[in-house]
């Protein structure tokens, strides 16, 4: 199904095989510039192998639609990214060292759990004609949401502000619990749909 992984291949497209998981080695692509694994039911932890985050040469990484809660600090390991979609998981947090991503232009994040956002993301390079910062459907703290309605630069602007590091550090430190999971929407997404024989 996933086929040979020693060829120098640039693009790979996993997307809609309802994977739980992706094989050891997935890691040693040296070229792969773009991989979508869009539309499966890969969440963190064993489901990764332990050299995923060592793919430098990555420009894309699609990972929308699978069952994220959190993503590894090692994402700052992917320098080269410019694109990264998070959308449609389960995500409660973003680790920091997201923004070490300087090349990054295109972040989606729309539709996950996330109540704040890591400071550093203000200063990514997220607004300009070719850039793409998506972030509603997000059950945000009142600060967040209040500057989303006038737009993803209001948000940049808060995430550069002192009060807004200071909310962020008193969030993070508190141990909150989780918004609750949307299972009926989960159970809705195509890689859950059973094939009929």
């Amino acid at each position: 199904m996933l086929g040979n992984f020693s060829s120098p291949i640039k693009d790979r497209h996993d997307r809609m095989n309802r994977l739980d998981a992706l094989p050891r080695g997935f890691g040693s692509f040296p070229v792969l510039e773009v991989l979508d694994i869009t539309y499966n039911n890969i969440a963190e932890g064993e489901a990764l192998p332990g050299n995923f985050f060592m793919l430098e040469s990555l420009r894309a990484l699609y990972m929308g639609d699978n069952d994220f809660e959190v993503l590894s600090p090692d994402i700052k390991n992917m320098r080269n990214l410019q694109i990264l979609s998070l959308r449609d998981n389960d995500l409660i947090a973003l680790p920091r060292e997201i923004g070490e991503l300087t090349r990054l232009r295109e972040l989606h994040i729309q539709g996950n759990r996330l109540q704040v956002l890591p400071p550093e993301i203000g200063q990514l390079d997220l607004l300009g004609n070719r850039c793409c910062f998506r972030l509603e459907s997000n059950p945000w703290l009142p600060m967040i949401a209040d500057q989303l309605l006038l737009g993803p630069s209001h948000v940049m602007d808060l995430l550069r502000n002192e009060s807004y590091k200071f909310l962020y550090q008193k969030h993070i430190g508190a141990g909150s619990q989780p918004p609750p999971k949307n299972f009926e929407a989960k159970n809705r997404k195509i890689s859950r749909k059973r094939e009929t024989a």
